[in-house]
């Protein structure tokens, strides 16, 4: 490979998020501060995208003591261990080849795991059937996302296929599809009504796709990212109608099922409201839903572990999900028994169950107190407000920015949220996500994740509010002058002309 040229087309035509040049950005700042150098913040603080641990958030304490024991068997006679999680990793490591966490599994996961996240689906959806066997486990569910697109995308000499995505999504999803080589059509979601699914906007956008794709899918996240939205049973019914009336494939991202704290509401999967609708649905629509370790409760980002439950899908094209698999080798071992805690943790009880119960509840009480911590500041705020959130981990408020910042943007090619978040970051080391196109007719949003430590919370709000006041306040001051420079002022009988200020920029870099 001897020049850029060379490289795959496709690869190359993968969008790069804003954020990478932010966290490079950031990565200098933090070797500076390192060295000694001076900067108007201490540190750098990223809350950018779903990573609660990295921000400060404690693991939950049976996971890791589980996980000690299987890397380190000798403490299977550590007796200060409670026995419970001895008798778990005994009974995991005898499902492992060699009893060892190093030994290669199947390439859809091991069978135990399977096991239990089909029990775990069932106690879930009130008894709604579950088998092993549509169970495929990965590395992460982006990359159970990754291998359903690659077997929908159509090959060369076909029509490009074409996937329903909401707008705003995940910041991750349309890197994806690229890399998959399929169309992204977006649907937009109806900010003004919490972020809801609009079923007329999914007509729109299918209307739109007619010429341009073959569509054969639709992406749904719920509880949305980054939106925070839960769907109701009603609306969940009216995706599955649709998709069944288009013969669509059901993509059903629900990582963050475990972060529901709206009052009054709860959880519903797709797969339970589709079984409890009419028999010629529930025995045709092709459903594929997903969840992960990155989930709120346990929040193992970086085990690499997630799964993928299929329903109604040809065995013939099961047969190339565990093909597609295969080129892994296998899903993590650790992030595979992270899986099997999660979905299967203490029972009242066992010995963990307490110190188990009360994290889980630290970590939900925390999430949601800070989701209408980061609300109640983001909308007293000038120029931003933000919608309810009912789930998930993230809050994403709406940016009405002055418009010298909207010039600027312009000017150097760039959208206003994004120029927004570089003079974030460069003034107050504060990393947080742009809205990725998320908002409709050009407007601009803020993309932060609220799962992190209170105080860590305290420390983000109050450098985002400072931030932003004083470019309230340059705005304001920028309005007067232009007012006063509008106003006749009569010098040896001439008309003093208009001084054009705006292109002026002080204390903003980027």
């Amino acid at each position: 490979m001897t020049s850029l040229q060379d490289v795959n087309p496709r690869v190359r035509g993968i969008r790069v998020s804003s954020l990478s040049a932010l966290q490079s950005l950031a990565e200098n700042f933090t070797r500076d501060i390192t060295q000694g150098a001076l900067k108007l913040f201490k540190e750098v603080i990223d809350i950018s995208s779903g990573d609660p641990q990295g921000a400060g958030m404690k693991p939950i304490t049976f996971v890791r003591q589980v996980m000690a024991v299987c890397l380190c068997p000798e403490l299977l006679r550590e007796e200060s261990l409670p026995l419970d999680v001895r008798l778990r990793a005994l009974r995991f490591l005898k499902a492992c080849d060699g009893e060892s966490l190093g030994s290669y599994t199947a390439s859809s996961g091991l069978p135990h795991v399977r096991q239990t996240i089909a029990e775990f689906i069932m106690r879930r959806d009130g008894g709604v059937p579950a088998y092993a066997g549509n169970i495929f486990i990965s590395s992460g569910a982006q990359r159970a996302l990754m291998v359903i697109t690659k077997l929908l995308s159509g090959g060369e000499g076909h029509p490009q296929t074409g996937v329903l995505v909401p707008q705003p999504c995940p910041h991750t999803l349309l890197p994806l599809l690229d890399e998959a080589g399929m169309m992204a059509v977006p649907y937009r979601l109806t900010e003004d009504k919490h972020w809801a699914v609009d079923p007329s906007e999914l007509h729109r956008a299918l209307t739109t796709s007619r010429g341009r794709c073959e569509l054969r899918a639709i992406y749904i996240c719920n509880p949305g990212n980054p939106t925070g939205h839960l769907q109701d049973r009603k609306s969940i019914e009216e995706v599955i109608e649709f998709a069944a009336a288009e013969r669509l494939l059901l993509l059903v991202d629900e990582v963050y099922q475990d972060s529901v704290y709206a009052p009054n509401r709860e959880f519903i999967s797709y797969k339970k409201v589709l079984f409890e609708m009419e028999k010629h649905l529930r025995d045709t629509v092709e459903l594929v839903s997903f969840h992960s370790v990155s989930c709120a409760c346990a929040a193992e980002c970086g085990l690499r572990a997630g799964y993928m439950e299929v329903v109604n899908m040809d065995s013939g094209v099961m047969h190339f999900v565990d093909t597609m698999l295969c080129t892994d080798i296998n899903a993590p071992v650790t992030g595979q028994l992270a899986l099997d805690l999660m979905l299967s943790p203490p029972k009242p009880g066992d010995p963990s169950y307490d110190t188990f119960a009360q994290e889980t509840l630290l970590t939900q009480a925390t999430l949601a107190r800070n989701a209408q911590r980061a609300l109640k500041l983001l909308n007293d705020l000038p120029g931003i407000s933000c919608q309810p959130v009912m789930g998930g981990i993230y809050v994403y408020p709406h940016l009405d920015l002055p418009a010298e910042i909207q010039e600027e943007a312009k000017m150097l090619g760039l959208e206003a949220d994004v120029l927004y978040c570089q003079m974030l970051l460069q003034e107050e080391g504060l990393i947080i996500g742009d809205g990725q196109h998320g908002g409709t007719n050009g407007s601009d949003h803020l993309r932060l994740c609220v799962l992190v430590p209170p105080d860590t919370l305290e420390e983000v709000l109050s450098r985002l509010s400072s931030f932003h006041l004083r470019l309230a306040n340059k705005e304001a001051t920028r309005r007067v002058e232009d007012k006063d420079e509008t106003k006749p002022a009569v010098t040896s009988g001439l008309i003093r002309p208009k001084l054009h200020l705006r292109g002026k920029r002080t204390g903003f870099k980027c």
